[in-house]
């Protein structure tokens, strides 16, 4: 099951963190994946329409962090995602991440052979 969580901002809407494998024909490695929307249902809905169908919310075991709320919040599409640490350790008590925030259509791209 992957790690994810919530939060409920103060206008309702809420942001969604999800850990999830990466969709790729290897799956190596997990994406901590955000969206923002109006209720959890719907931020998940917004994920299974992406393709991404097993896609659960059991839990608030890894909510998102402050930092993970501002991004989200300042991205047009409210849905981002990056990199997520193989380390174990929970989202709360990550070292900071260099990495970028990145649109999810850059994950969901299909690679050619030229980029493989």
């Amino acid at each position: 099951m992957a790690a994810g969580g919530f939060c409920k901002l103060p206008n309702g809407t809420v942001v969604v963190a999800l850990n999830l494998p990466r969709p790729t024909a290897d799956g190596s490695g997990s994406v901590r994946v955000l969206v923002h929307a109006h209720n959890r249902a719907r931020a998940l809905t917004r994920l299974r329409n992406l393709g991404m169908r097993a896609v659960y919310l059991r839990g608030n075991a890894a909510p998102p962090t402050p930092d993970e709320i501002t991004a989200v919040l300042h991205h047009p599409d409210g849905l981002i995602w990056r990199t997520a640490p193989d380390n174990g350790v929970p989202a709360l008590e990550l070292e900071p991440v260099t990495e970028l925030w990145r649109p999810i259509r850059a994950l969901l791209r299909r690679q050619t052979p030229a980029q493989t």
